[in-house]
Parts: C-alpha cells; structure tokens; sequence
C-alpha cells in the first residue's frame, strides 16, 4: 500500500521547490522511494532522528538537501520542515523547528 506526501505548510513546499535542480532531482526521486516503501526506507536514503521524526537526505553536485518528516495514522506522510545543509551536522536550530512541528501534527 502506498503512502501519500502532504507538507505541514505551502511555505515547506515552495522551500524545496526553490532547490538546486540536482538536489530537487533527488529528492523526487526519494519521495518516490518513500512513498512505496514507507517506514522501511532506510539509510543512506532516510535517518530515524528518534521520537517519530525522519529525514530525507538528497543531495546532488550543488549540496545536501534535508527533509523532516514523521508517519501519520493512514499512510500520510508529512513533511515538517526542510533547508539546504551547510555544515557537516544538521544544525539545531533547524531540529527545533521540526520537533515543534511534529508535536503539533501529532497533538492535532
């Protein structure tokens, strides 16, 4: 059974409309991936980051791309939050933002 990809704002989806096309490549061709394969999507594709939450790692010539994203009752997937990576670790400022998210789709 396939899932299906919803984004936590219009703002999440014009963010990574707005990517290099080689990282936005990739990460068409993981939402793709994720959408068949669901929780069983699996590193070096997605990350477990504890308490429900994901992230989608695409990247292309231009950079790494992250996605957050966490599994809702229904085969809905919803992306919380994304940014182009700079540095080697992900930042927490960005973590915090996707862990505010989670708990409001989650408490919804």
């Amino acid at each position: 059974m396939n899932f299906s990809i919803e984004y936590f704002h219009s703002r999440v989806q014009a963010e990574i409309e707005s990517w290099p096309d080689g990282i936005l490549a990739d990460y068409a061709r993981l939402v793709e991936l994720l959408i068949e394969f669901g929780p069983n999507l699996k590193m070096p594709h997605s990350k477990a980051m504890g308490k429900g939450l994901f992230e989608l790692r695409p990247k292309g010539r231009e950079g790494i791309g992250r996605a957050f994203y966490c599994f809702l009752i229904g085969q809905r997937i919803i992306i919380l939050h994304a940014f182009i990576k700079k540095t080697p670790a992900t930042p927490e400022p960005e973590l915090k933002i996707a862990r505010k998210r989670i708990k409001e789709v989650q408490n919804a």
